[in-house]
């Protein structure tokens, strides 16, 4: 197989990394540990009137001084993070604050601090048409897959402290600030949406907004002309995440490259990304954004080519390599995401799953299989031999593949094999570890080490299994988001041959339905719907998170014009106990 010439960068993870011990007993790659100073809490004054608070959170604020007051872009995960940041621009400059910018529905949880610091709740919030609608997509019908993602790529779970509490998670010291919490939630929807680009006065200064798609489809690049300052969600302190390992929609570099392109053209001074140190100089902005645009195209010019060869997916992850370069900065390098998992994503968003190997077009289900390859390989005991000595050698790949088929080997088996089983995963969860304690990226690091801690019997994360609800989430949003979310909740057994329509009616006045046929359930306004329940939307709520259950809620809380039981059988076809019982 052709592959691309040395020198390339190092393997996603290798036995013979250099590997140290940070401040708090963590054990990992050198170089991500070096990583953590560039994220470091700091108030940078990029320019006159422009702040950027960067390490006060997993994203940064950003503040910009016009004539009329000042502009916040971007408020982080809670009002507490927020707050944190009014304190640290309020020692800079007195001016009041004439508007909101979001750049894209991820850190945008904090605003309410905003408006309250002010007094006001007649600020203008800027931001993309789909904002608010990417938030209910994510804390409903997605919540439970959301949830497990973001505690696996970010560590959440991990300790504190030790060789397994997190180093750093590429974008920011950590997902969440502990000093913040409880972590109120703070969201308020934009008032000013657009989809198109365009060019408004906002405190006296003139800002253009043009969308520009990245880790979400409604992210934005805002350039303030007069100033030569872009604030943008492209350019991060790390090579960009074209798969990200919790799971995201795909991100397709193509759409990146033009989105960089057009901050290229722009020429700017100061280029401040939503995560990371500011970049600040013309020429090195340049430089550096030039780089980091290329090292993307790389990814996906390479990845085409070798499709076009007839590679299959294993293929292309040993033959493209991303060149080595003296002049590499942090921007380019692999400390979030890493290069071999963007390859296969790309194959995926142009492809689709299949890559042409005639063996994973009709897979064997995976119980079956693992005992056949134990078979195949000897038995149970020999497969085991082969797998430690995968492991002694610093054989991971192979020691994490083998110790992964003899747990669904032995998970499938009606034989007792309890010392056994034990440990095969002893030897999944120390073949992950040592990944972990060598890779540069973040994400797989905390991906890794949370399984492990999984398998090893210290972290339980099944609660994370089950479809959640926030509270929150449900009291922030249309009622009719989280109704018509329950669709993704339908059992298809329990629903065969069942056909019924149920109206929600709101104290708020809101209503909405669902109609359940043909094993689906399908969103209506209920209008017509023979069943109905009246309710307040606190009570849906604590119905959907859990805190109280259909049965006490029909006795005082729920009324409706029909049997209870009938109100019974309709919820009884949906994965939520709460409304089951």
């Amino acid at each position: 197989m052709e592959r691309n010439p040395k020198p390339y960068l190092q393997d996603s993870f290798a036995i013979d990394n250099e590997t140290v011990e940070d401040v708090k007993g963590q054990i990992g790659n050198a170089e991500l540990v070096d990583h953590s100073r560039r994220l470091v809490k700091k108030l940078w004054n990029v320019a006159e009137g422009v702040w950027c608070f960067v390490g006060n959170g997993l994203s940064n604020q950003t503040f910009v001084e016009g004539p009329e007051g000042l502009i916040v872009i971007d408020t982080g995960e809670c009002v507490e993070e927020m707050a944190e940041a009014l304190v640290a621009i309020r020692e800079e400059t007195q001016s009041p604050i004439a508007a909101v910018i979001y750049t894209h529905f991820h850190y945008v949880a904090g605003t309410k601090a905003v408006f309250t610091s002010e007094e006001r709740d007649d600020i203008p919030v800027w931001g993309h048409e789909r904002i608010a609608m990417n938030r209910r997509s994510y804390g409903t019908e997605l919540s439970a897959v959301a949830s497990r993602g973001l505690i696996h790529q970010f560590g959440i779970a991990l300790p504190h402290s030790g060789i397994d509490s997190v180093i750093n998670v590429g974008l920011g010291l950590a997902y969440r600030n502990p000093e913040h919490a409880p972590f109120t939630p703070g969201f308020v929807e934009p008032n000013k949406t657009f989809t198109e680009p365009l060019s408004v006065q906002i405190a006296g200064l003139q800002v253009h907004m043009s969308p520009a798609p990245s880790d979400a489809d409604d992210s934005i690049t805002i350039w303030f002309p007069d100033l030569g300052v872009c604030v943008n969600n492209l350019i991060w302190p790390v090579l960009f995440n074209v798969f990200a390992i919790r799971g995201e929609e795909y991100r397709d570099p193509r759409i990146l490259l033009s989105g960089i392109d057009y901050i290229l053209s722009l020429s700017p001074e100061v280029v401040i990304g939503t995560h990371g140190p500011p970049i600040v100089g013309a020429e090195l902005a340049k430089t550096e954004i030039t780089r980091y645009r290329d090292r993307i195209q790389f990814l996906w010019d390479q990845t085409v080519r070798g499709i076009n060869k007839g590679m299959g997916l294993e293929q292309l992850t040993q033959f493209v390599q991303l060149p080595r370069s003296e002049e590499e900065s942090y921007l380019t390098r692999q400390f979030y995401g890493l290069a071999e998992h963007h390859v296969r994503q790309i194959h995926n968003g142009l492809r689709g799953w299949f890559d042409g190997n005639p063996a994973k077009l009709f897979p064997d289900n995976p119980s079956a299989r693992s005992k056949k390859l134990v078979r195949g390989f000897g038995g149970a005991k020999k497969t085991q031999a082969i797998a430690d000595e995968a492991f002694t050698k610093g054989d991971l790949r192979w020691a994490i593949e083998l110790s992964s088929v003899l747990l669904e080997y032995y998970n499938s088996s009606e034989e007792e094999s309890g010392a056994e089983m034990e440990r095969a995963s002893r030897l999944l969860a120390n073949s992950l570890r040592k990944v972990a304690q060598t890779t540069t990226a973040a994400n797989i690091r905390n991906w890794c080490l949370t399984h492990a801690l999984e398998l090893e019997g210290s972290l339980n994360l099944e609660r994370h299994r089950r479809h959640r609800f926030s509270r929150s989430v449900v009291m922030s949003n249309p009622a009719s988001s989280t109704v018509h979310a329950l669709r993704v909740l339908l059992n298809p057994d329990l629903a065969k041959g069942f056909c019924q329509e149920l109206r929600w009616e709101f104290e708020n006045g809101e209503s909405t339905g669902l109609l359940i046929r043909n094993q689906v359930a399908i969103p209506t306004d209920g209008k017509d719907a023979p069943l109905a329940i009246r309710l307040s939307i606190e009570t849906w709520a604590d119905l959907l998170s859990g805190t109280l259950t259909l049965s006490d809620s029909l006795l005082s809380k729920i009324t409706t014009t029909n049997t209870s039981e009938e109100i019974t059988k309709f919820l009884s076809h949906f994965d939520l106990p709460s409304i089951t019982q």
